[in-house]
């Protein structure tokens, strides 16, 4: 996203009065196809186990892939057998519904999918359909419950659980929508979800009810998978997700000198993206590495990174998943 925008969004900057129109046009858009499923003018499609949607109300990362990661096992731990549909953004599959598998091309499955699969080990299916990915998931593995990855706005997957996921730190920026502000609902759509998670310590964007969500890097590893420990020094930061500054910022704080270098969300790297005029480490994210390994391992590293959330809240989510569970499996018995 171009710099003068982001900081019309959540700098000092005016909000971007003139495009209000386009605004105004986006918001009805949005609200009439969400009223076209609401009212039953469209069906969604109604997988017959439980779904749970994992997103956000604004453009640009929150945290929702390491929240994802964190609920994955979270579940697994419980004795659910979960699997995940995404959009696949950034990614261009042969046909769709495409199944990714840890070794599938990230041309194909996307950054955040593929690295979703390759962490939690769970069945993916990417499709921007994400009633057709569920429909293809459940035809291909036994899940009992789907989490539907960035899927908040998408309403052709009805849904049992809601959660979105806000950055402490950015927030819903200046509260307007696209292309005015960085939301693509209003902010009330927070108050209709079940489960509001917010990514940082408490001091920035606060909502009433809200459960702290804290990103605790784990690790150095090389690009070829050996954890590898990297000495506090001089390093060569990669980014390209949707709030750099974050990383960077955990970097410096973990004790790293860092020389930034930030690139737009699922960047499609290029070797040259990574050849600097020093001996200096590069150290990236995650996200970026599932994309950078096939440039070679030496001097690279990322740092994985895990999510940590209340005992409290883990607790009311796997309550309600339980219930739900339950009543599902209750409407199966009695159609049989």
């Amino acid at each position: 996203m171009a710099g003068w925008l982001e900081r019309s969004w959540y700098g000092s900057n005016r909000p971007l009065l003139p495009l209000a129109p386009l605004e105004w046009l986006f918001c009805s858009v949005a609200a009439s196809r969400r009223a076209a499923y609401s009212s039953g003018d469209k069906s969604p499609y109604r997988a017959p186990v439980p779904v749970v949607v994992v997103g956000n109300i604004s453009i640009g990362g929150t945290g929702k892939t390491p929240f994802t990661l964190w609920l994955l096992e979270l579940l697994k731990a419980q004795g659910y057998r979960p699997g995940v549909v995404s959009r696949g953004y950034g990614g261009k599959a042969p046909t769709y519904p495409f199944e990714v598998t840890p070794a599938s091309s990230v041309l194909e499955a996307g950054d955040e999918p593929l690295m979703l699969v390759q962490r939690s080990g769970c069945p993916l299916v990417v499709d921007p359909d994400r009633g057709r990915a569920a429909a293809h998931l459940l035809d291909l593995h036994q899940c009992d419950l789907i989490i539907s990855d960035d899927g908040l706005q998408h309403y052709a997957l009805a849904r049992d659980i809601e959660i979105a996921v806000v950055d402490s730190q950015r927030g819903l920026g200046n509260g307007r929508c696209l292309p005015v502000g960085p939301l693509r609902e209003s902010p009330e759509r927070l108050d209709e979800v079940d489960f509001v998670v917010i990514n940082g310590e408490a001091g920035g964007f606060e909502f009433a009810g809200g459960h702290t969500m804290l990103l605790c890097p784990t690790a150095t590893t090389k690009l070829n998978g050996e954890v590898a420990d990297l000495p506090l020094q001089s390093v060569h930061a990669i980014a390209g997700i949707g709030n750099p500054q974050r990383y960077f910022d955990c970097l410096t704080e973990l004790g790293y000198s860092v020389l930034p270098h930030p690139f737009p969300d699922h960047h499609a790297y290029r070797s040259e993206d990574l050849q600097f005029d020093d001996n200096y480490p590069i150290l990236m994210t995650e996200k970026d590495a599932v994309k950078c390994r096939a440039f070679g391992s030496d001097n690279r590293y990322y740092l994985p990174i895990n999510a940590q959330l209340p005992s409290s809240m883990a607790k009311q989510l796997i309550e309600k998943i339980a219930a739900l569970a339950a009543s599902y499996e209750r409407i199966r018995n009695s159609d049989g």
